[in-house]
């Protein structure tokens, strides 16, 4: 007689395991993660943004062929990364793209990254311990890229200063913005709770609604329809068609003296683009098209804000985004503190309650007065009787 004979289930291996998403640009790699994928990518000095993304996608850990931090300024993504419980390497080094294929599990143990039996990368575990060791000594050698800044942002004058002191190049657009507010929004850090925070604003105001890249996308899950959407030529965190045929105008970003072949795949989805040639970021091209139209007010839903987040983003970014704050000025609201500032319309419940406050002021000045003693003496019994009654009422109905 044969007994069968039961296999041991081949024990856990210690570690974080998932299929592996590799891809050396990381816009191209976020519409298509799912969660508990390990990203494998090749990111300089994550950005808050990404990292929100990353997070935002349920993956499991990340494998970055760069360092996290480079030292050049303090880059937030990296803590976020690390305070939501993402396991995070870096410095695995560019050859662990021929290494990994899209879809192999791969598992990540003390920084070492292995696929099945084989070890394809060894790479630094980014702790808490090391982000705040980093972020210490990036903020330190601050110095070196405010000097860089300073010189970007001359070049950036330079070539942009028909736009910033004129408004020239900007396209007219379909959707009235003179004097009416506008609502910026792009898919950032913070973003659902900031468009969250100014529901009131929207549906009461009526502001026109652009949407910045996914930002349009943003505007749709939240429940309104963009008015405009602002997107690169190219680029890879564009909104879905479908969004994109809602909106009334459709600006795309090109480069200067750029031919006709940059927006055709925008033609071919039955969309009738406006060019527009800058070299500044999306964002800000959005923020100097409301200007420039008169808007009455602009609310940023998801810009950066703080002089943290303000460094926290590409080096070429950095002087499109001074300049424009300085050109947009007083017109521009950050969204987490419009609640503070606007309270709402005036709602009926709001002139019913001023009417009945002010009805009992009067009563009571009045009721002070020989005229108003008079008439209390000679409504009180009637008031009297009439409680009484009810009571009485009352009683007989309960058991």
């Amino acid at each position: 007689m044969k007994f069968a004979v039961r296999s041991r289930p081949a024990p856990t291996l210690p570690g974080v395991h998932g299929p592996a998403r590799p891809h050396r640009r990381t816009t191209s790699l976020l519409g298509r993660l799912q969660p508990g994928d390990v990203v494998v990518l090749d990111h300089l000095d994550m950005d808050r943004g990404t990292a929100q993304a990353l997070i935002d996608a349920g993956v499991a850990a990340v494998v970055n062929a760069s360092p996290m931090i480079s030292g050049r300024y303090p880059n937030l993504g990296p803590e976020l990364l690390v305070q939501a419980g993402v396991t995070v390497v870096d410095s695995a080094g560019i050859e662990v793209f021929d290494r990994v294929k899209d879809g192999t599990e791969v598992r990540i143990d003390a920084g070492v990254v292995h696929a099945g039996a084989t070890l394809v990368a060894t790479a630094r575990e980014v702790t808490a311990d090391v982000v705040r060791r980093e972020m210490g000594q990036a903020r330190s050698g601050l110095t070196a890229q405010l000097e860089s800044f300073t010189h970007n942002t001359t070049e950036f004058l330079r070539r942009e200063q028909d736009l910033l002191l004129h408004g020239h190049g900007i396209p007219e657009t379909a959707t009235e913005i003179a004097g009416r507010p506008v609502v910026v929004v792009v898919r950032s850090h913070g973003w659902e709770d900031e468009l969250r925070g100014i529901r009131a604003f929207v549906r009461e105001q009526r502001p026109v609604l652009i949407g910045v890249d996914r930002g349009a996308d943003a505007l749709v899950e939240a429940g309104h329809r963009p008015d405009v959407v602002v997107l690169t030529s190219g680029g890879d965190d564009l909104p879905s068609a479908a969004v994109l045929r809602k909106a009334r105008d459709v600006v795309v970003l090109v480069e200067q003296g750029s031919p006709r072949s940059a927006i055709e795949h925008l033609e071919r989805m039955s969309i009738r683009p406006l060019r527009f040639e800058t070299t500044a970021t999306t964002e800000d091209a959005a923020l100097l098209l409301a200007s420039t139209h008169d808007a009455a007010l602009i609310v940023g839903v998801g810009l950066h804000a703080t002089l943290a987040e303000f460094l926290d983003r590409r080096r070429t970014g950095l002087a499109s985004t001074f300049l424009t704050r300085l050109k947009v000025g007083p017109d521009l609201v950050d969204a987490a503190a419009l609640p503070r500032l606007y309270d709402g319309a005036v709602r009926p419940r709001h002139l019913l309650g001023a009417l009945l406050a002010g009805v009992i002021a009067v009563g009571a000045a009045i009721s002070v007065t020989p005229v108003g003693q008079q008439w209390v003496d000679e409504l009180a019994p009637g008031i009297s009787s009439t409680t009484t009654d009810l009571i009485d009422d009352v009683r007989g109905i309960l058991p």
